[in-house]
């Protein structure tokens, strides 16, 4: 009797199209994803596990900084436009020496994220690429890449 081999996970999952799919921004798969309370006491284990994805994928130690900084930023960004009640989601995947971080909140109405700010210009100083993710009315996001210096 043989034994059936174990699935493998494709693990260069990148994160290229956030809308694809049916689920929208709300389901965009990522690897590894954190879901908290979009509260901003909460914002520091999000930018921790931010820290060490990076650290684990031999980013130097100034890269991951930068990666805690802006993701803290895009988090920071979201939390007061979030939904009453809503979830701040934050996925991670890693590919080919770069790690794509998108965090998103469930919004009602207009919300919308300005990007001629103090905030977002630390965001695209901190990243190789940062863009508005607003093509669900329901969610607005933040879609962040860092690439590794020695991919």
């Amino acid at each position: 009797m043989q034994t059936p081999e174990p699935q493998q996970r494709d693990r260069s999952s990148t994160v290229t199209d956030p809308g694809a799919g049916s689920g929208g921004l709300a389901e965009t798969p990522t690897p590894v994803e954190v879901r908290v309370h979009a509260d901003p006491a909460l914002i520091p284990s999000v930018r921790a596990v931010a820290a060490d994805l990076a650290a684990r994928a031999d980013f130097d130690l100034d890269a991951v900084s930068d990666l805690r900084m802006a993701v803290d930023e895009a988090c920071s960004a979201l939390v007061p436009l979030a939904r009453e009640g809503g979830q701040l989601r934050c996925g991670f995947a890693m590919a080919e020496g770069r790690i794509d971080v998108i965090c998103r909140v469930p919004v009602t109405g207009e919300a919308a994220l300005r990007q001629d700010t103090f905030g977002w210009r630390v965001l695209t100083t901190l990243t190789d690429d940062a863009q508005v993710l607003d093509a669900d009315p329901e969610w607005l996001g933040i879609h962040l890449r860092k690439q590794r210096l020695n991919p």
